[in-house]
């Protein structure tokens, strides 16, 4: 079970061939291309988001993105690049998000977050935040979303061994930011 999401985890049928056959099919119309893209790319625009914004906000900016990839599907160069195309607009729509907004005031921790994401998860979930930018999504992808480093790679487009060491460092960091001591040898 996933911390946050509360999208079904979608399994890749065999990766970018399933991506440009649903792209290419979307282009022609097919309303259920749409919603298998949707199932197989919300976990990680979920996590790409929701390192970026507060909680409460994710759900209607996922929404956002996928509105958006939909009406600017023709820009799309490389269908194969979809996974990083998709998440550089999600990563564009969380920045517009805090230039959109009004300066306000952070709640206490008292009222953070919805009732039912537990206290140790949210901590979890801001510790991820506190980490250079460079670990956060691929921290997200992994332990919220559960997505493994292959799924993290084909959905994103970095490769898998930039991902491996992504998760290594990213998770010794989060170890050392939550003071949880590494495996001895």
């Amino acid at each position: 079970m996933f911390l946050f999401s509360n999208a079904p985890a979608a399994r890749p049928e065999a990766g970018t061939r399933t991506e440009l056959r649903l792209i290419e099919e979307l282009k022609a119309g097919n309303q259920e291309a749409f919603n298998e893209l949707y199932r197989m790319f919300a976990p990680m625009v979920h996590a790409v988001i929701l390192v970026r914004v507060p909680y409460e906000d994710v759900p209607d900016i996922v929404q956002e993105v996928f509105i958006t990839a939909f009406e600017k599907l023709d820009t799309l160069r490389d269908p194969a690049a979809f996974g990083g195309w998709l998440a550089k607009i999600a990563r564009n729509r969380a920045t517009e998000f805090y230039r959109s907004r009004r300066p306000s005031e952070e709640l206490s921790e008292d009222f953070r977050g919805p009732a039912n994401v537990s206290a140790e998860a949210m901590e979890i979930l801001d510790a991820i935040r506190s980490l250079p930018e460079t670990y956060r999504e691929i921290l997200a992808l992994r332990l919220i979303e559960g997505m493994t480093g292959a799924e993290i790679a084909d959905r994103t487009g970095l490769t898998h061994d930039s991902v491996r060491v992504k998760l290594h460092r990213g998770m010794a960091l989060l170890r050392e930011t939550l003071g949880i001591k590494g495996k001895r040898k």
